[in-house]
C-alpha cells in the first residue's frame, strides 16, 4: 500500500497535504469536552513518546479551541450529526459524508492508526480508516456506546471501555477495561472519614443545571432542619448565580454558591457526597476520587447514555440514581439522607470503577496496533 498522499482544501471539507510518517497517529472525535479532553490526554502521551499526532475536527466544536492551544495540528472538516437531529440536518450530513470521507482518506493513509473517541466528528475519518484498512482503536467511555461506535464497533482493531457492559458491542477478545483518562489529582485524593458536618458538593457542570439549581434551593429548608449538620458548596453556573447566592445567604446554612469551581479536585477532596450529572467524565472522576454520589442523568444526552452510566454506578453500589424529571427538594433531601448511612461503602465501591493510567495504556495499544499494521 502506498503511504504517499496529497490533499487539497476544497469548500472546507477536504484536508491539507499530509506527508507520510510511520509514527503518525490520527485523533478523531470532537464537539464536546467529553470527546476532546480524553483524546488530548492520549495525544500528549503519544507526543511524549516521540510520535506525531494530528487531530480532525470542526470549527464549531471545542476542539477548535483546545487542540491548537495544546500545540497539535487540527485538520478541519465540515460534518454534522445523524443521531437525534432534524430531517434537513440529516439529509445535509448524508450528502456531505462521502466527500468528507474521501478527503479524510488522504490523511488517514499517512497514519499508522486512528484513535476515536466517537461522536459525529469521528464518523468520516473512522470510515476512511476502515475503507483503507488503517487500524482503528476506539475509546468508549459510556456504558452504552454512542451512535458512531455502535455502527463501526465490529470492525475496530481494539475497543477501550470504561464499563464492562459496553463489551457486548465489540468483537470478543478486542475489548479492554482501561477507563477514561482522568487528571492524576483525582486519584491522589485519599479516603477520609466523614466528620461531624456532612460536606455536600452540588455541580451541574461549568454552565450549571437549572434542575439541580431549583431542587437544591427547594431542599435548603429541609437541610436546615435535618438531624445531621451540613455544609453545601454549590457550583451554579453563571445564569442563576446571583439569585441563588442571595437566597442561599438567607437560608441559614453553612457553605457557598459559586458560579464556577476552578480547582475541582480540591472541591472533590473536601466533599463527603457529590450531587452531579452522570456524563462519562463525571463518573470517571468520581471513581478516581472514590466519592459517593447522587447522580441525576441529563435526560437529553445522546442515546440516554448518562442514565446507563448512572445505572451501572448504582448497580455497583457507588451511587444513588435520581431521574431529572423526578428531582425536587424533597427527593434530593431523601436521597442524601439515604446515602449518608452508607458513605464509606459507596466510596469504596466507587473506587472499584477507577482505572488509573488510561492514557498510557491507550498509547501502548496504539503503538502495538501500529507495529502490527506495518
Amino acid at each position: 500500500m502506498s503511504r504517499n498522499t496529497q490533499g487539497n482544501v476544497a469548500q472546507g471539507s477536504a484536508l491539507r497535504k499530509a506527508e507520510p510518517c510511520a509514527t503518525r497517529f490520527l485523533m478523531a472525535g470532537g464537539g464536546t469536552g467529553g470527546h476532546v479532553i480524553p483524546a488530548l490526554a492520549v495525544a500528549r502521551e503519544l507526543r511524549r513518546r516521540g510520535h506525531e499526532v494530528v487531530f480532525v475536527g470542526t470549527d464549531r466544536g471545542l476542539e477548535s479551541k483546545l487542540v491548537p492551544r495544546e500545540g497539535f495540528p487540527l485538520e478541519r472538516i465540515e460534518i454534522g450529526g445523524l443521531n437525534r437531529v432534524g430531517l434537513q440536518q440529516k439529509a445535509t450530513t448524508l450528502l456531505r459524508l462521502p466527500f468528507t470521507t474521501l478527503g479524510c482518506a488522504k490523511l488517514v493513509r499517512s497514519c499508522s492508526a486512528v484513535f476515536s473517541m466517537g461522536g459525529y466528528v469521528a464518523g468520516p475519518p473512522v470510515m476512511a480508516a476502515l475503507l483503507t484498512r488503517v487500524p482503528v482503536v476506539v475509546m468508549e467511555p459510556n456504558a452504552v456506546p454512542g451512535f458512531t461506535n455502535r455502527v463501526i464497533g465490529r470492525f475496530v482493531s481494539r475497543a477501550l471501555i470504561s464499563f464492562s457492559e459496553a463489551a457486548r458491542f465489540f468483537p470478543p477478545g478486542r475489548t479492554e477495561l482501561t477507563g477514561l483518562p482522568v487528571r492524576e489529582e483525582f486519584f491522589a485524593i485519599p479516603p477520609t472519614p466523614r466528620g461531624e458536618v456532612l460536606n455536600i458538593l452540588i455541580t451541574g457542570g461549568s454552565q450549571g443545571s437549572r434542575t439541580l439549581n431549583r431542587a437544591a434551593r427547594e431542599s435548603w429548608p429541609l437541610f436546615r432542619n435535618a438531624v445531621f449538620p451540613v455544609r453545601i458548596v454549590h457550583q451554579s453556573g453563571p445564569a442563576d448565580f446571583e439569585e441563588l447566592r442571595n437566597a442561599f445567604g438567607q437560608s441559614g446554612l453553612e457553605g457557598e454558591v459559586v458560579p464556577f469551581i476552578g480547582d475541582m479536585p480540591a472541591a472533590f477532596a473536601d466533599a463527603d457526597l457529590i450531587v452531579c450529572r452522570s456524563g462519562a467524565g463525571a463518573v470517571s472522576e468520581l471513581a478516581a476520587a472514590g466519592k459517593p454520589a447522587i447522580l441525576v442523568p441529563f435526560p437529553f444526552a445522546a442515546d440516554d447514555h448518562q442514565t446507563r452510566n448512572a445505572e451501572a454506578m448504582e448497580r455497583g453500589g457507588a451511587a444513588r440514581l435520581v431521574r431529572d424529571a423526578e428531582l425536587n427538594g424533597d427527593k434530593l433531601f431523601g436521597a442524601v439522607s439515604e446515602a449518608v448511612r452508607a458513605l464509606d461503602e459507596m466510596g469504596t465501591a466507587a473506587r472499584q470503577f477507577s482505572r488509573p493510567g488510561a492514557a498510557q495504556r491507550a498509547a501502548d495499544i496504539l503503538e502495538q496496533v501500529a507495529r502490527d499494521f506495518h
